[in-house]
């Protein structure tokens, strides 16, 4: 079922200690647009899908969000760790310092947690389908953004990496939705 390397799927490279964008990066990590929320969206519902490539896309795509959410966790973590308590406070990360010391905790880049409202599943894989293609376009912006706040050029690379996985899914997803509907009619 499973053959796990351990490795990541790309490599995340830190300069060195940057609070201000590890911080940012939690958007990625337990934001509503996050590897996490994308992951188990596409896991979800994959059940309701009528086809077995359907079913298929999704759960390679879900589990490739997976993956992806190890490198934002990897990259959050590196440039956080070993930063006195401190440094985190002066960055705005006290809260979670207080909370989580330097473990990584799913929320947002302002300290929401993590919350499965963030997605629906649907009966209806036409819906899931348009919701999974907005997910992988509103991610993908979501790298450009971050990778606009960032001056280091192993994160921006990783990031930009990320970044064109979320359009290849987006493509994935746009013919998985012909598929579907060319079955459904």
């Amino acid at each position: 079922m499973w053959i796990y390397e351990k490795k990541l799927q790309y490599p995340a490279e830190v300069e060195g200690t940057d609070l201000e964008i590890a911080s940012e990066l939690f958007a990625q990590y337990g934001g509503p647009d996050s590897e996490l929320a994308a992951g188990l969206r596409y896991l979800t519902q994959r059940y309701t899908m009528p086809t077995d490539e359907a079913k298929a896309v999704l759960t390679d795509i879900g589990t490739e969000e997976l993956a992806h959410w190890e490198i934002i966790g990897t990259l959050i973590y590196k440039l956080i760790e070993g930063v006195p308590p401190e440094e985190l406070q002066e960055a705005g990360l006290a809260a979670h310092y207080a909370q989580h010391g330097h473990a990584l905790y799913p929320h947002d880049a302002a300290g929401v947690p993590f919350t499965v409202s963030y997605f629906q599943s649907h009966e209806d894989p036409i819906a899931n389908l348009h919701e999974d293609m907005a997910a992988e376009e509103k991610a993908r912006a979501t790298y450009e953004y971050l990778i606009n706040l960032s001056n280091d050029s192993g994160v921006i690379d990783t990031l930009s990496f990320l970044r064109e996985r979320e359009i290849v899914h987006f493509q994935r997803f746009g013919e998985t939705l012909e598929i579907v509907r060319d079955y459904l009619d």
